[in-house]
């Protein structure tokens, strides 16, 4: 497998349960740092899932029945991987009142009440938001959504540095995250954003992008002393659900 390929196999493995490769299981630290710059190419990947699905299950069941199936649909194809990341993060920041103390709570497997409810709200105001997407903006919300939120997790993953001294799963992904990558990433989510939205709607939403993830940089430095795997997993959820709830507004 090329050099270029094994990054985004490394990318897809990661971000979806849909195996590519069975022979690409065995990445160094510099190949999972590329792996990060096609992110956004994976949320593209994943909203035209999204697209094609809405698509088909438009001329078969009522809006609320597609929009919760969409919802479950991208739960199962990302594992649940952010929705558990967004989960221990608020169950570490509902007990503890330190850093240490809230990574430490992050760490246990079990999900308490705060997490338990903020994952429901958010799957709730996810739902909400699809539901009142206007249908001019459909198609290019539901294809760049994915791709915003793994934009998103790259570029404070290249701003932060690690929170856990003692390493972590997103540890050996951050150790060669180099602004390359990051150009990489940001203009693959640019140009998406162009075609579906116009060169204004796209700037519009990469200066709003940017100012969420200044404040959830600065956040996780405040409350964390860095970033974790639960943390970037936390800032895919806010900035999708962010996202498909403010673009409406934005592009107005």
């Amino acid at each position: 497998m090329g050099a270029i390929a094994r990054p985004f196999v490394f990318a897809w493995h990661f971000l979806t349960a849909i195996p590519l490769s069975r022979g690409a299981h065995e990445p160094v630290a510099t190949e999972l740092a590329a792996s990060m710059a096609w992110y956004p190419i994976v949320g593209i990947l994943i909203g035209g899932g999204l697209v094609g699905t809405d698509w088909v299950l438009g001329k078969i069941f009522a809006p609320e029945v597609v929009n919760a199936l969409l919802i479950v649909e991208l739960v199962l194809l990302t594992r649940g991987l952010h929705q558990d990341g967004l989960a221990d993060t608020l169950d570490g920041l509902a007990g503890g009142r330190t850093a240490s103390k809230r990574l430490e709570i992050m760490r246990d497997p079990r999900i308490g009440a705060i997490g338990a409810t903020g994952l429901f709200l958010s799957l709730l105001l996810r739902y909400a938001a699809l539901l009142a997407l206007p249908s001019a903006i459909r198609l290019p919300a539901l294809l760049c959504m994915p791709a915003l939120g793994r934009w998103a997790m790259v570029t404070v993953a290249w701003a932060s540095p690690y929170a856990r001294t003692e390493g972590g799963l997103a540890a050996p992904f951050l150790t060669h995250l180099t602004w390359g990558y990051l150009s990489a990433a940001t203009a693959a989510l640019s140009i998406a954003l162009s075609v579906m939205f116009g060169p204004r709607g796209a700037l519009v939403i990469l200066v709003a992008g940017a100012a969420l993830i200044v404040l959830v940089w600065r956040m996780c430095r405040i409350w964390f002393g860095g970033i974790t795997g639960d943390t970037l997993g936390a800032t895919n959820e806010v900035t999708e659900i962010l996202f498909l709830l403010l673009v409406p507004l934005l592009l107005v």
